[in-house]
């Protein structure tokens, strides 16, 4: 179907009066999916400011940009009006340096991070190493902090760390986003594998099942319990000493040391980790989820709270 003229001047108007536009699936702060993801990576490592267009958004968009482009995919990178390519063209042109030159950035020397393997962690990858046909071992790090541990070609622009006779290549993205890391490789209920350990991944909301809280309150620990279900639900069931989330609870949290632990609960733990989830995006930095929700609480800790 043709591009609308209303949206293909809105198009050209976001394009010819932004130096760098990335139209993409989600945001700079929200990528929803590994390719927007990637790119964005890839520009926060070389200029600071640029705008994105979520084209989940606007379906006319998103469809309109692909014609406007003659490109079929998203994510799609423009600079200086001129139509760069996807994110196998961007990441190539950042490996190459011609990205860099093109935004007029610096070159920087590369970032040579700090990664330490545990002697687990390097007796796995070098009994994995025999079967990797002479591949080097390869990190990334997106930019959400999620990992990619694997033997595979080496690729430009790479940065080399030798870790006890295994050479490890790390992408120069993932390098600013790697020093100070520790890799162990463990045993867990799903089976054995790597756990990274990275001082620079944002915080995440981690669960807290409900005999680990009561234990917590047991040894009068100080935490902050919020109920985010509503007063309907609190009626039928409820924690006696948590809190109702409204007016009075915003505020008082919001006044709390951000290293305060606040702890969310809901029916089943859906809504309470959405909850928490913002609050980690209100700058808070020790926050938990409790699993299972109440429901959880009264199969496994106090029966005598009823289940709906």
């Amino acid at each position: 179907m043709p591009i609308e003229e209303s949206t293909r001047q809105q198009i050209a108007q976001t394009v010819g009066s932004n130096r760098v536009v990335l139209f993409m699936k989600g945001t700079r702060g929200a990528p929803q999916c590994g390719f927007s993801a990637s790119v964005c990576g890839v520009l926060d490592t070389i200029v600071g400011d640029y705008v994105t267009v979520n084209v989940l958004a606007d379906p006319a968009i998103r469809e309109g940009i692909k014609e406007f482009s003659q490109w079929p995919t998203i994510p799609q990178l423009y600079i200086d009006g001129t139509f760069v390519g996807g994110a196998d063209i961007v990441r190539e042109m950042h490996a190459s340096g011609e990205l860099g030159k093109m935004l007029g950035a610096t070159p920087k020397s590369k970032v040579v991070p700090r990664v330490r393997l545990t002697d687990t962690a390097l007796a796995a990858i070098r009994d994995a190493a025999k079967q990797a046909d002479g591949d080097p071992l390869r990190l990334e790090i997106s930019p959400r902090f999620e990992y990619d541990l694997y033997f595979g070609p080496a690729q430009g622009g790479d940065v080399e760390i030798d870790l006890g006779g295994i050479v490890l290549r790390i992408d120069s993205a993932s390098a600013d986003r790697a020093d100070g890391l520790v890799v162990d490789f463990v045993q867990g209920p799903g089976g054995a594998g790597f756990k990274m350990d990275n001082p620079n991944a944002p915080a995440k909301v981690r669960p807290i099942p409900p005999e680990e809280l009561k234990a917590m309150r047991d040894r009068g620990e100080k935490f902050e319990l919020i109920d985010v279900r509503g007063d309907k639900e609190r009626a039928i069931a409820k924690i006696d000493w948590a809190r109702a989330l409204d007016a009075d609870t915003e505020a008082h949290l919001d006044a709390l040391p951000k290293d305060t632990l606040l702890v969310f609960v809901c029916h089943h733990g859906m809504r309470s980790q959405a909850a928490a989830e913002q609050r980690l995006a209100q700058g808070h930095r020790n926050v938990a989820n409790l699993s299972g929700g109440i429901d959880a609480w009264s199969r496994t800790v106090d029966t005598s709270v009823p289940r709906y």
